[in-house]
């Protein structure tokens, strides 16, 4: 049909002016990234309002949109760092909770088992010595019979003396997946806080992370981002003088100071509140304008916290991070609320890392670094060069190429073409996807492709004409008849774009992703756009023949 109502025009003419629109922030591209990476700043208060105003007005207009197609790590330049997480870790931490319950049961039986001792047993097994050879098998047994924890722990002879007790393979496998999604979760929320935009942060095999943020000077500058477990704990003071070569106890921690490693405090092994119970964090100023980390507990840390200094007035509370002490402060006075502030020796910019590390949370377990790289922008550029150089050279040809055989035919194509590839930037830039390199590939090869439908639809014409169709039916049936072929290869393609997607990684989806888009768009502009823009041409011109 060559007669339109008014509905299908709208539907048909809304898309396109909103591809058009939505593209021309591409053409600027450099201002209106400064443009967003103001907005993130003004996001984290990390700019003045005179200065974000200044910075803002400089840039691009408000009133513009600002949506842009976030630039991959091998276009933009940025950080590179693969990761492990140490599993064993939270293997030892999660046996050491088992301790009290184990030597509760054990004392119940002391007179078949005499003393009992917990000594090291690195980070798989707790190890309980017992006092009598003769009550090992007799302790286990009971062990495996009055514990709560049947099929989670394992309890086996170490020796004559001792007994072994293990994480059964279940719970191993439930406590990696587990403390790998929190990894992956903490690391996500960091990076997203620091205001990055598209990083790329997933699971490779049981154990390693990749992570990659477009953008960002360099490896080390994420290190410092996710490499701290960011563990926050508040312990009582026992003395803020000791030993460093003084070893810890079961009842009290020797920890350095942050600030001089020669500086040790012993501190209570048990915390009073821990960072977990945080619920907010920011960067702010002491009293003497010194940087400083504001922090704010949930209701049950909040009570912890306020009773403790109520009663504890006048003594030193430690503030450790990571098996440090960063601060000790003497408690002046109550203070209610479950809010605080932590000072140091800070700088503006340690305190702001140190506000998004608590209020991402803690890393479940450390991580060792096994790979780490900085992608210099330089790459990026001569990619983007060489892009843009390949994709104008096959637009050209084929804009020529279409005009040339097809004319004025062809030349409804090219303007549907130059929408289609309008569109596949806009829609790109509202899902927040990211252009790779291969992406790149993909939006060239959606440009040869984006025509295939046309030349199926115009030769399909010309064969009716030359039957002695009227123009009218000829149009008609050459789109009509075109149809099923262009489906049938649309489809499979686009299958072929999901699978890719869906089992790929890396460079691979980033080409998916610009296929599918580009398929989409082309049957788009070719079945709907093209026919539009013919009927509208058949409609007032009245022709009374056609060359196609």
């Amino acid at each position: 049909m060559l007669r339109f109502p008014w509905w299908k025009i709208f539907l048909i003419f809304i898309p396109c002016l909103w591809g058009i629109y939505s593209v021309i922030p591409h053409l600027f591209y450099s201002q209106v990234e400064k443009y967003n990476d103001i907005q993130a700043q003004m996001a984290l208060g990390q700019l003045a309002e005179n200065e974000l105003s200044r910075n803002l007005q400089s840039s691009w207009y408000s009133w513009a949109p600002s949506k842009i197609v976030n630039l991959g790590l091998d276009l933009r330049g940025g950080a590179h760092v693969l990761v492990e997480v140490s599993l064993e870790e939270v293997y030892s931490e999660r046996l050491n909770s088992y301790w009290p319950e184990m030597r509760k049961k054990l004392r119940s039986i002391r007179d078949s088992v005499g003393s009992i001792k917990q000594i090291s047993g690195g980070f798989s097994d707790l190890l309980i010595k017992l006092g009598q050879k003769e009550g090992l098998q007799g302790a286990i047994e009971f062990l495996k019979q009055e514990s709560k924890s049947r099929g989670i722990l394992e309890f086996t002879a170490f020796d004559d003396q001792t007994i072994r007790i293990s994480l059964s393979e279940i719970e191993q496998t439930r406590i990696d997946k587990l403390t790998m999604a929190q990894s992956l979760e903490i690391i996500r929320r960091r990076v997203d806080e620091a205001g990055t935009r598209e990083p790329t942060i997933q699971r490779q095999g049981e154990r390693r992370v990749l992570i990659q943020v477009p953008g960002l000077g360099s490896a080390e500058e994420l290190l410092r981002l996710i490499g701290k477990t960011a563990k926050l704990t508040f312990h009582p003071v026992i003395s803020n003088n000791v030993s460093c070569s003084k070893k810890s106890n079961m009842k009290s921690i020797i920890l350095p100071s942050s600030e001089d490693s020669n500086v040790c405090f012993s501190l209570e092994i048990k915390s009073v509140v821990s960072g977990s119970q945080l619920t907010n964090a920011q960067p702010s100023f002491d009293q003497n304008n010194r940087p400083a980390v504001s922090f704010q507990f949930n209701p049950i840390g909040g009570r912890k916290f306020g009773d403790y200094t109520k009663e504890n007035i006048g003594n030193p509370f430690a503030i450790v991070l990571d098996s440090e002490v960063i601060s000790a402060p003497i408690i002046q006075s109550h203070i209610p609320g479950g809010s605080g502030i932590i000072t140091g020796s800070f700088t503006v910019d340690e305190s702001n890392r140190l506000a998004i590390l608590l209020r991402a949370g803690a890393l479940p377990a450390s991580i060792k670094v096994l790979e780490q790289r900085t992608v210099g922008p330089e790459l990026g550029a001569d990619s983007i060069q060489s892009g843009k150089i390949a994709a104008i050279i096959a637009g050209l040809l084929i804009l020529i190429f279409m005009v040339l055989t097809y004319g004025l035919f062809g030349f409804f194509a090219n303007i549907g073409l130059i929408i289609n590839i309008a569109l596949i930037f806009s829609i790109m830039a509202a899902m927040s996807a990211t252009l790779t390199l291969p992406g790149i590939a993909g939006i060239v090869l959606t440009i040869g492709m984006a025509v295939d439908a046309n030349v199926l639809i115009f030769e399909r014409i010309k064969e009716e004409l030359k039957v002695n169709k009227t123009i009218f039916r000829a149009i008609e049936l050459g789109y009509e008849k075109a149809l099923t072929s262009i489906i049938d290869a649309n489809v499979t393609t686009f299958i072929a774009a999901i699978i890719l997607f869906t089992l790929g990684s890396g460079p691979i989806r980033g080409f998916s992703v610009t296929l599918g888009i580009g398929i989409i768009t082309s049957v788009f502009t070719a079945v709907f756009l093209t026919r539009l823009l013919v009927a509208f041409y058949i409609d007032f011109s009245r022709p009374k023949k056609l060359v196609v």
